[in-house]
């Protein structure tokens, strides 16, 4: 496995994992309140003790909207994206035409590599009058796995001006020019991110992971350090190193 596939694969898998939901339990919607707790960034033990929770709440009432999204972003941050995709499909005939219901299933398509059929459910729920500004970030994630950065940052832009100050949006700007390495680029974005609204454990990662791949390694492990669990942040660091070895191999073959 090459440098670039490995990175790429890491870097598709961070791009959904901060985009806000709403608040568990909750009804009313506010777009510009903060993101519900990011599954993707907890340890092991807690990612399994808060699926239990959420499957148990789901089984209790397969209805109720917050439960129904929850309960597939937990399971996505599981890698279960193909019953993330199953219980949204549910949801979806439960709530039809719910924008949030709606954001989180294209959500669930692209985590599952459903990348065409996630861009026709997000252009059926964003109004061009008043954009969601959620299912524009979960479209410039989509657009961004398939390569299509410069697209995708044009509606990080656009969902910028419509949620100023929104951590996950420039989290999402910096992982996109990570993705063409434009490292020093990425870094700048997500150094803004972490100092916003809304910035989650997932975020503060992220800039210890771009960090680490410009090679600054005492700087990335303090970073992961104020996060994770010591065995967890040499884990990390462990990976980093990894990434950085097949880059040189990559580009040793690639000037042979």
């Amino acid at each position: 496995m090459t440098f670039r596939y490995s990175r790429a694969r890491l870097l598709r898998n961070l791009l959904l994992a901060g985009v806000a939901v709403v608040a568990l339990g909750g009804c009313a919607i506010n777009r510009t309140s903060s993101p519900s707790p990011d599954y993707a960034g907890m340890s092991a033990g807690q990612s399994q003790a808060t699926l239990g929770e959420l499957t148990g709440r789901y089984k209790a009432n397969p209805r109720d909207k917050g439960n129904i999204i929850h309960y597939a972003a937990a399971l996505r941050a599981a890698g279960q994206s193909g019953q993330a995709v199953s219980v949204l499909e549910l949801g979806i005939q439960t709530y039809p035409g719910d924008v949030d219901i709606s954001v989180g299933y294209a959500k669930a398509l692209t985590a599952d590599g459903r990348f065409e059929q996630s861009l026709a459910v997000l252009d059926n729920v964003i109004r061009l009058d008043a954009p969601d500004w959620n299912a524009l970030l979960v479209k410039g994630a989509t657009l961004d796995q398939m390569g299509r950065n410069g697209e995708a940052r044009q509606l990080y832009i656009q969902a910028l001006t419509i949620a100023p100050g929104e951590a996950s949006i420039e989290a999402n700007m910096g992982l996109s020019y990570a993705m063409t390495n434009e490292l020093g680029t990425a870094e700048q974005h997500l150094r803004r991110a972490v100092q916003m609204r809304g910035a989650s454990s997932q975020i503060r990662q992220n800039l210890a992971l771009i960090v680490g791949l410009q090679g600054r390694f005492d700087e990335s492990r303090a970073l992961y350090a104020a996060e994770l669990p010591p065995d967890q942040v040499e884990n990390n660091m462990t990976y980093v190193r990894a990434l950085l070895t097949q880059q040189n191999r990559w580009d040793a073959i690639a000037k042979s």
